[in-house]
């Protein structure tokens, strides 16, 4: 884990506006909406979250510190499967303190939220939002962190149908593979994630739905 972030570095992320690997907000808010956006950084590429900072770029500073602090840790370490390790800086910005997150991108993916639910979520980054992981994404998150042998790829009649469809269209989703090569659409996503392992398919999250690329 790097080392906390330096205060130069901080304002310039807070000039280029929030982004892939950049939140801000007002204030710590409940600790569900703050394990959510740790754990969509922490499943992506990593990234910070900085407190007393408005979506205009405005410094207004936090209230408390020391509670606000405690509700961070809170969060990282009883909301989030499995926990999710950070740095915690206070910088003074114009006479204001600002309290920044630094998570980085983890190895123990995926990270779930525990909000009370039986349903399992997890959430990636995807621009500038924070969205929830689909059954697809999940799969790949949890290849990217176990120890896998490599994946051969195999050109059956179902990748054939595939590419020849990449050859018109840029990209695909499951339920359109799926009624491409007349299976299921879990077979199809089975199918999907296998070339992404593979290195052939690129996975796309958008808030609505998943889709894929080629890289080949």
């Amino acid at each position: 884990m790097e080392g906390p972030m330096r205060f130069h570095e901080l304002t310039a992320r807070i000039e280029e506006g929030e982004g892939l690997t950049t939140e801000f907000k007002r204030r710590v808010s409940t600790g569900i909406k703050i394990a959510r956006e740790m754990i969509a950084f922490a499943n992506t590429r990593g990234g910070i979250i900085v407190f007393g900072i408005d979506d205009d770029k405005s410094v207004v500073g936090v209230d408390s510190e020391k509670a606000e602090l405690e509700d961070i840790t809170q969060a990282a370490d009883h909301l989030c499967d499995p926990p999710i390790k950070h740095n915690v800086t206070i910088f003074n910005i114009d006479n204001r303190d600002v309290i920044c997150i630094d998570i980085p991108e983890s190895n123990l993916k995926p990270h779930y939220l525990l909000d009370g639910t039986d349903e399992k979520k997890a959430y990636v980054r995807v621009g500038e939002h924070s969205v929830q992981a689909s059954r697809e994404m999940l799969r790949v998150l949890r290849h990217q962190s176990a120890d896998d042998d490599p994946v051969r790829l195999i050109f059956g009649e179902a990748e054939k149908r595939l590419f020849a469809w990449f050859e018109r269209n840029e990209r695909i989703t499951v339920k359109q593979y799926a009624k491409l090569i007349n299976v299921s659409e879990r077979r199809a996503s089975r199918l999907l994630v296998r070339l992404v392992r593979a290195g052939a398919l690129t996975i796309h999250t958008h808030e609505k739905s998943d889709y894929f690329t080629t890289l080949l």
